[in-house]
């Protein structure tokens, strides 16, 4: 059992992404180093992460957002004394390296310097769909290969020092920023259109059975029907968006450590922002995930 690096998420009626989120980290880490949330003990969870620590809690949707990242907080620091590195957050985020480096997310963490929290660039995967009209049938990466950077998905999330991390996971009680150019998060929402209409169908289901209203749940407002809008409108956007040639992420890591400021309550940010622009991915990525 390697003692390098952890992987912990939670997840609820999000089997896809959780199936590749298993076999990733679980490829990578060791299953027996992958912490899977069960928020409301669900057999296909159970199933689809067997070999995984599966912890389950019970089905509670009131303050969701807050009791999930306090006990996100207290199970990071609590494996950090076990493992150099613990990987934190949603079923849909992947932390991954650059291919050209010539290494994996684990050969990566076990030559970086230890006790630093490490935030990689956040990439949104986005599907085109008048590009990109395939299902995904296996890896995401290769059918989907456009993506823009977003800051808010720039996460505090390879966590190797005490730390504190906020609603979110989008900002930490640190005072240093560490960037490696190797290292990009890669956000899925926007993986797959049909993915994303029933994810989103789910949780307007689960917050209309609970009763609760958002300010009741902490979380955001695409969990509630009357917020969502068109999903179709979402992804007609998208095929709007302009793509720019080449893949040098190195002037939006600079913006990130120019913007580096206290945001207040002991937590530190760089300026949040979405890109309009996407990139196209290079073919090196294709199958990381």
């Amino acid at each position: 059992m390697q003692t390098t690096a952890a992987a912990l998420t939670m997840v609820r009626d999000d089997d896809f992404f959780l199936e590749r989120w298993v076999r990733y980290y679980g490829g990578l880490f060791g299953p027996e180093n992958c912490y899977v949330i069960n928020h409301g003990n669900q057999p296909a969870v159970r199933e689809i992460a067997a070999g995984c620590n599966v912890i389950a809690i019970p089905d509670t949707s009131q303050k969701f957002d807050q009791r999930r990242w306090r006990l996100f907080n207290g199970l990071t620091n609590g494996l950090r004394a076990y493992f150099k590195y613990v990987v934190v957050g949603d079923v849909d985020e992947f932390v991954i390296v650059d291919p050209d480096l010539g290494l994996d997310l684990l050969g990566f963490l076990k030559k970086a310097p230890g006790r630093k929290i490490l935030t990689p660039l956040g990439l949104e995967v986005i599907q085109r769909t008048k590009q990109e009209s395939d299902a995904i049938t296996g890896p995401i990466l290769g059918p989907r290969r456009f993506a823009r950077v977003n800051f808010y998905y720039s996460k505090p999330c390879v966590v190797g020092y005490p730390t504190k991390l906020s609603r979110g996971g989008h900002f930490a009680e640190y005072d240093q920023l560490f960037t490696p150019e190797a290292l990009y998060l890669l956000h899925m929402k926007y993986c797959d259109v049909s993915q994303y209409s029933g994810v989103m169908d789910r949780r307007n289901a689960t917050v209309a059975e609970a009763g609760l209203t958002k300010g009741e749940t902490g979380i955001g407002g695409h969990w509630f029907a009357e917020e969502r809008g068109a999903d179709t409108e979402v992804f007609d956007a998208f095929n709007t968006h302009p793509i720019v040639r080449g893949f040098d992420m190195s002037p939006y890591r600079r913006k990130m450590h120019d913007g580096w400021s206290e945001r207040g309550h002991g937590l530190w940010q760089f300026p949040r922002g979405v890109f309009a622009h996407m990139h196209e991915l290079p073919d090196r990525f294709f199958g990381i995930v």
